[in-house]
């Protein structure tokens, strides 16, 4: 019997069957199939979707904080529901801010306005007003709105960008700010004591001092 085909036969199997995985793996590692390749393109959408530990990170910062309470309309996640003079009279240390807003008839002008930044004096800021001045400005409704536009800027300001900054305000003069980390100080003598709160239009630097227009 002439059994040289069925040699060759098997040797083509074996051949055969020798070579499949490593085309089977090259095939795979090349996306061929589509898994792998849709692996790795799910993997990198989440990566994407994920925030970054600083985007994580971000959030009020300062002593002040901690008097914020700690739920309700006065609380961090409920002033970030509310356009921003609604969510400051929310706060018990702005109460003599919210005022003065209201005296001015600003408080529409700030709720509408859009993406925002507001340097917000606590009251303690007030209190180092002499009482005759602070009744006088009070009374006078443009030296009150004068002051109190100065404290807004047209933008939200990160605390990145108040590291060495210089911004026009609503009152069309400028302020300037400086520090890093978690301290920052507003024209050379006023404290951000509580920072980047969030509110519905606006993101909050809350000071320690009434910045004065030039």
């Amino acid at each position: 019997m002439n059994t040289t085909p069925r040699v060759r036969r098997t040797a083509v199997a074996l051949a055969t069957a020798a070579v499949l995985p490593f085309a089977l793996t090259a095939c795979a590692e090349s996306g061929g199939d589509g898994a792998p390749a849709a692996k790795e393109s799910s993997a990198a959408a989440g990566a994407q979707d994920r925030p970054s530990a600083s985007q994580a990170a971000a959030g009020p910062f300062g002593p002040a904080c901690a008097t914020v309470p700690a739920d309700g309309a006065g609380s961090f996640e409920g002033m970030a529901q509310d356009p921003v003079a609604t969510a400051a009279s929310n706060n018990p240390a702005l109460s003599t801010l919210v005022a003065a807003v209201q005296k001015a008839g600003l408080v529409d002008t700030l709720n509408n306005a859009q993406d925002i930044t507001v340097f917000a004096p606590t009251d303690d800021a007030f209190a180092k007003i002499p009482k005759a001045d602070l009744d006088k400005v009070l009374a006078d409704k443009d030296m009150l709105t004068n002051i109190l536009t100065y404290h807004v800027v047209g933008e939200r300001l990160t605390p990145q960008q108040l590291g060495d900054g210089s911004f026009e305000t609503l009152q069309k003069g400028r302020l300037t700010t400086s520090g890093s980390g978690e301290s920052y100080t507003v024209n050379d003598t006023s404290k951000v004591v509580c920072g980047n709160v969030r509110t519905a239009n606006a993101t909050v630097y809350i000071v320690d001092t009434v910045l004065m227009p030039k």
